[in-house]
């Protein structure tokens, strides 16, 4: 649905930078080869004018409320997951921190005893949680997901390079960036959330989607 609202307010536009070119400040319609005199086509050409235009400004909300709709799907997954009550959620995604680091605060706390409120509190003051997750010893390991071996791991291969060349007993010292601390958080939630492979997650991790936008492709 978002696709087609995308492509039809691309058209829309593309129809009414044409029309604009071919009609002048004073209501005179242009054409290439010469100027029409017709009062039909010109009014034929404003009433689709004004139809196109009306058809642009209604497709913006429906492409809103679809996002919403995703953004709640979203949060109502992160709260079956941490087997917290949808409003306090809701309340997380009130505070300044994009909407797919919700379920990385909630982890973070649940693995280290530190509140979310304090979490999001040094996101906004500029931590990152690479630094995050290695002040509060929520390790490599606690953050691992299993795959097969030669599973693709896309946007993540640097990560399990780490894993698969390093003895279990030291996952310690590989260290995850922000970017990547998030993604395998949300790799975790998504694949059990949706009772999917994790590594069918990882592949399509990265791909210009955000999780929260990935998990609803992957519902369906």
């Amino acid at each position: 649905m978002r696709a087609k609202v995308t492509s039809s307010c691309g058209s829309l536009a593309r129809f009414m930078l044409k029309f604009h070119c071919l009609v002048s400040p004073t209501g005179v319609l242009h054409t290439s080869s010469r100027k029409s005199s017709s009062g039909v086509e010109l009014s034929f050409m404003r009433h689709s004018f004004i139809i196109f235009t009306f058809l642009l400004a209604s497709a913006a909300p429906i492409t809103g409320q679809e996002s919403s709709a995703v953004q709640a799907d979203y949060l109502s997954a992160v709260a079956r997951f941490f087997s917290l009550p949808s409003s306090e959620v809701s309340i997380l995604s009130e505070w300044e921190i994009s909407t797919d680091e919700i379920p990385v605060v909630l982890f973070v706390a649940r693995r280290s005893g530190v509140s979310p409120e304090a979490l999001v509190a040094l996101r906004q003051a500029g931590r990152n949680w690479s630094e995050l997750v290695a002040r509060y010893g929520v390790g490599s390991s606690a953050l691992h997901v299993p795959v097969p071996e030669d599973a693709d791991v896309g946007a993540l291969e640097r990560v399990y390079d780490g894993y698969r060349s390093t003895p279990v007993a030291r996952w310690g010292n590989v260290r995850l960036s922000h970017d990547e601390v998030v993604d395998i958080v949300n790799v975790r939630l998504i694949s059990q959330s949706l009772g999917l492979p994790a590594a069918r997650v990882i592949g399509e991790t990265g791909a210009g989607l955000s999780h929260v936008d990935l998990y609803a492709r992957l519902r369906g």
